[in-house]
């Protein structure tokens, strides 16, 4: 963010493997004006995760007590796991004039953009899908079931780029983050995909990337 700005929220999305929780990460440690907002789930924590930090794992009757009232700004079930974003949180970051970045899937980012229109929304794509593969089968953290639907989805996921304020290909992680760093300090209007060579160029990238059968 530029100093003297107001602050601002900042919507992360990918399809599941594309890295957007390593780069949203690097960001938060980069940026010292900008917090991350932490998400509620209901999965169980994986080995490297903890409490607070990584989210707030809750059981599903806690998840419907904090929706039930209202106390969600976002929230949707992905992969028969529920996710959340608090309100509260959200608003008191803002408040205290702290930029906030969201690390959430398209569908709460489309919740996100009805209740607060003004946030920036950033989406990133894998570089191919046989990447997206790649790094899915790595992280050694899913049943062949899961891996397989998160495959699956990923051809949908891929298509909602075109809701969002920008969009990047996570090819390089230096590189991404050195971008996403412009976008958060105002100066990314060249990923923007508002700009016609933009928006050919990435559907040249996801064509040529094997996704081609997810385009209309």
């Amino acid at each position: 963010m530029t100093s003297g700005a107001a602050p601002r929220l900042f919507v992360v999305s990918a399809p599941s493997g594309t890295g957007k929780t390593t780069i949203v990460r690097r960001l938060v440690g980069g940026h010292p004006g900008i917090s991350l907002a932490v998400s509620h789930t209901t999965r169980p924590a994986r080995d490297n995760e903890r409490h607070q930090r990584d989210y707030f794992f809750v059981t599903d009757k806690a998840f419907d007590a904090i929706r039930d009232g209202d106390g969600f700004l976002e929230h949707a079930e992905v992969f028969g796991n529920r996710y959340g974003t608090s309100r509260r949180e959200v608003e008191d970051k803002l408040a205290s004039g702290r930029g906030v970045i969201l690390e959430i899937d398209w569908q709460g980012a489309a919740q996100i953009r009805r209740a607060m229109p003004e946030a920036e929304t950033v989406f990133l794509l894998p570089p191919s899908r046989a990447e997206l593969q790649r790094r899915l089968e790595g992280r050694n953290s899913d049943s062949p079931e899961v891996l397989a639907r998160r495959l699956s989805e990923a051809r949908e996921d891929v298509g909602k780029w075109r809701d969002f304020h920008y969009v990047l290909i996570n090819d390089d992680l230096d590189e991404t983050y050195r971008r996403m760093s412009l976008i958060l300090q105002g100066g990314g209007d060249r990923y923007s995909t508002g700009g016609k060579r933009r928006r050919e160029r990435v559907e040249q990238l996801i064509a040529s990337g094997g996704w081609s059968t997810t385009l209309p």
